[in-house]
């Protein structure tokens, strides 16, 4: 039972890392013994290390050989459990949840409120959808890509003018029924605490607390 965990948990992780390198359009991730390395090479965020299963002693390993600030840990455990095996020099964000759920055969249907219209395109295996204001605004969107049978949901946000209209349900069966058009049975995401309330009430579940960490300055 034991192995078949973590076999799940390994598969997740890595299709949603597998999902995440073609939404943002980085280089594909490298297999490490921890988990993956995504070389963004953004300022701010110069690489991201993936860790689906953090311990203290690969915790330190990591800390102690990461030199390059704008360096990020992506962890699969609370921050309550990773803050005292941090060093100096590194900081945690807020809570995050990565999110699993498997896509109805039959994708409700997604209802465009009055005054918006909805707009969506793919370009290079990514499926963005937006809805638009009638001057043309951007109020709300989202994206995906799918690796294998999985729809990995990415920048799922709302404008600030045009929250608690429903415009992000809207949003996401919209992302769900162009993934279940491409042959996706599942879904993975990472959301943040104010999108995981969403994703539950359309049926998505936590699969794990994630805790993104990263070095600010040189430790030590």
């Amino acid at each position: 039972m034991t192995g078949a965990i973590k076999t799940t948990q390994i598969d997740t992780v890595r299709a949603w890392v597998d999902g995440w390198v073609i939404s943002r359009d980085t280089p594909p991730p490298v297999t490490e013994p921890w988990g993956y390395r995504v070389d963004v090479g953004l300022p701010g965020h110069l690489a991201r290390h993936i860790v689906p299963a953090p311990t203290p002693a690969l915790i330190r390993h990591l800390t102690g050989t990461i030199t390059a600030p704008g360096t990020w840990l992506k962890l699969c455990a609370p921050a309550e459990l990773i803050a005292p095996w941090l060093p100096s020099g590194w900081a945690i964000d807020p809570p995050e949840y990565m999110m699993t759920a498997r896509l109805p055969a039959e994708p409700a249907v997604a209802v465009v409120p009055p005054g918006y219209t909805a707009a969506v395109t793919t370009r290079a295996g990514v499926t963005v959808a937006r809805l638009l204001t009638a001057a043309g605004e951007m109020a709300a969107r989202g994206q995906l890509a799918v690796t294998g049978t999985m729809a990995v949901v990415d920048r799922v946000e709302t404008a600030s003018g045009h929250r608690r209209r429903g415009l992000g349900s809207v949003v996401m069966r919209t992302l769900t029924a162009a993934a279940h058009e491409v042959g996706a049975t599942g879904g993975v995401l990472v959301a943040t605490p104010e999108g995981r309330a969403l994703y539950e009430s359309l049926g998505w579940r936590l699969h794990s607390p994630m805790t993104a960490a990263v070095l600010r300055s040189a430790s030590g």
